[in-house]
């Protein structure tokens, strides 16, 4: 059986051979990593859920247990002291550079930092200085501004948790073309989120709106109305409706089936 695992902190999905262990949705289970054994948590329970699986696996160790867990609530708290010790570090150093988050592994001899940057940085004498300081292996790793954003967390601007931080798992293409598809106005920041990116939600309904396109008549095209001839102004997908220029100036909207 093939499941889908967050490593803490959230990062993508990594999909894992469960080995005959039964696991659930929510579980947390031990992870073998290249860096050891680390704590996940399952987000898809199921492999057809997993859009892309690749051929390699990794394997999940066991089901966690309550030392594992304390374990690593313990390296929570080393986290956070890494984090400040690495922004230090890096004023010193300036380096333009942010960093976002730091996790250990389970046994804690691996630390991971989370950084984002808008070029290509020389973090060389960074890692020296952390490792000196934390005694342990660091590893440096750049993230997208959409994984900025899911590491960091946020509201959108609907006012809910950020879909990527909540319940996505994995980032779908989004065009500008899809907001075309909406109507929706083209400024973008209007239709960008905290990440300087197109909104995800932007493509949740857009198969919704393209098969609607299809059914809908386009804008200028005549058609005939209960109330005489007319064209097309603008349509209405997500209403089914349709707004008419009658030949006698007026406007009405009449549903899709009440046109031809």
């Amino acid at each position: 059986m093939i499941v889908g695992v967050y490593l803490q902190p959230k990062s993508k999905v990594i999909y894992c051979d469960t080995a005959e262990i039964k696991v659930e949705l929510n579980d947390y289970i031990v992870l073998g990593t290249e860096h050891g054994a680390d704590l996940a948590k399952v987000v898809i329970a199921e492999a057809q859920q997993a859009k892309h699986p690749p051929k390699r696996l990794a394997k999940i160790m066991r089901l966690a247990q309550p030392e594992d867990l304390q374990k690593a609530e313990q390296n929570h708290h080393k986290e956070s002291e890494a984090l400040n010790r690495c922004k230090e570090f890096v004023s010193e150093l300036d380096l333009a550079m942010k960093p976002l988050v730091a996790h250990y592994n389970l046994d804690g001899k691996h630390l991971t930092i989370y950084f984002s940057a808008q070029t290509r940085i020389d973090f060389r004498e960074l890692v020296r200085k952390l490792s000196q300081r934390l005694k342990t292996r660091v590893e440096l790793r750049q993230v997208s501004p959409r994984d900025e954003a899911r590491l960091i967390g946020g509201l959108g601007k609907c006012g809910r948790l950020l879909c990527c931080q909540n319940f996505l798992t994995e980032f779908s293409p989004v065009s500008i073309k899809i907001a075309k598809e909406q109507g929706l106005s083209l400024n973008p920041m209007k239709i960008s989120g905290v990440c300087g990116r197109l909104l995800c939600c932007l493509s949740y309904e857009s198969k919704q709106y393209a098969a609607m396109k299809e059914k809908m008549p386009r804008v200028n095209q005549e058609v005939s109305t209960p109330f005489g001839e007319g064209k097309v102004v603008s349509t209405n997908p997500l209403k089914e409706t349709v707004t008419i220029k009658l030949s006698d100036q007026t406007v009405r909207e009449l549903s899709l089936d009440e046109i031809t």
